[in-house]
């Protein structure tokens, strides 16, 4: 046993533990926030996505038909409109048979 030791002082090892431990938090906490960030982009790219597939299709029926869609189920059933309505809730709104009808696409789960 040393008597002339100092027993205040931190040894390098414990401040190599420490800074290894902060090294892999930090880098934990940039990779989740790099998916979360990702997946946020992604989820208003297929937003964006969903909405000019549904513009393309009312534009189609108004060409062959001659009239708008009175309804996104028509949309569903005559053009092949398909999405997923767990992420997304469309909002289609027909004016008239003659003017274009009013598309909102709203993503129902939080892009925080």
């Amino acid at each position: 046993m040393n008597r002339f030791r100092n027993h205040a002082t931190i040894s390098l090892n414990l401040v190599w533990k420490f800074f290894s431990i902060l090294l892999v938090i930090s880098f934990l906490f940039f990779f989740f926030q790099g998916v979360h960030a990702v997946d946020h982009s992604t989820t208003e790219e297929q937003a964006k996505s969903l909405e000019q597939a549904i513009r393309r299709s009312v534009i189609q029926c108004y060409s062959v038909e001659g009239t708008y869609p009175p309804s996104l189920d028509y949309l569903k059933k005559h053009y092949g409109v398909f999405y997923d309505s767990d992420l997304f809730y469309v909002d289609y709104t027909a004016i008239g048979s003659n003017i274009m009808p009013d598309i909102t696409i709203i993503p129902t789960k939080s892009l925080n």
